[in-house]
């Protein structure tokens, strides 16, 4: 005896989203918020960690030959933070050795800060978007609950279930949404990171080049 089983119905992305209710859309101005930030300080780091390999051997010869405007010139060219870092000590050149290194660092501080922008709204949205799925989910357990009690003795599982489901949409959104958020600012972090490495490397490398001996 063939049994007919009758198929589950379907419902697509859009339909589960609107079962959230109104908190899906901040989660979904966090969510594209999220991916914008990401992309742009994604650039940045990209451009701001690009170096040239020959830069510190044509800034150690232009130091050596006392052609500190054509350092400088070089420096604004190259257009990037470790540029930017070796341009202010050149332009220190003369004063104290401790003061010539405060300028580099403070310039250091302030580049990876300008890298750093946007973060904070990476980092909110990883701990505050878990945070409004549950808020959502609340409500929706709330509103549940509450057409259950007015239905008195003639409710049933069905609707009971079904408004279980709609409130935990909020919870699922809000999970992927701060997950990305999580990956998204760790990542950028890492790079940063990197980054500032190299920009220490570099304040060492040319503290050390205005000891260094002319040739």
């Amino acid at each position: 005896m063939n049994e007919t089983v009758a198929a589950a119905p379907s419902m697509s992305f859009w339909d589960l989203c609107l079962q959230g209710g109104w908190t899906m859309i901040p989660l979904a101005l966090l969510l594209l918020l999220c991916i914008y930030v990401f992309i742009e300080r994604f650039i940045a780091v990209t451009k701001a960690a690009q170096e040239d390999e020959n830069f510190m051997k044509r800034i150690r010869g232009y130091i050596h030959e006392g052609e500190t405007e054509s350092a400088l010139n070089l420096c604004d060219i190259t257009r990037t933070p470790y540029a930017r870092l070796i341009a202010k000590g050149i332009s220190r050149i003369g004063r104290p050795v401790n003061d010539v290194l405060v300028a580099i660092e403070n310039t250091g501080n302030l580049e990876i800060a300008n890298l750093s922008r946007g973060l904070p709204w990476l980092a909110t949205t990883a701990a505050g978007a878990p945070m409004l799925g549950f808020l959502g989910t609340v409500i929706g357990m709330v509103q549940a609950f509450y057409a259950i009690a007015q239905a008195g003795s003639s409710a049933s599982i069905d609707s009971f279930a079904s408004g279980i489901y709609s409130a935990l949409v909020t919870t699922v959104a809000g999970l992927i949404v701060g997950i990305i958020a999580l990956f998204a600012y760790n990542f950028l972090v890492a790079r940063i990171n990197k980054i500032m490495n190299k920009l220490e490397a570099r304040t060492m490398d040319f503290m050390d080049l205005l000891n260094e001996p002319a040739a």
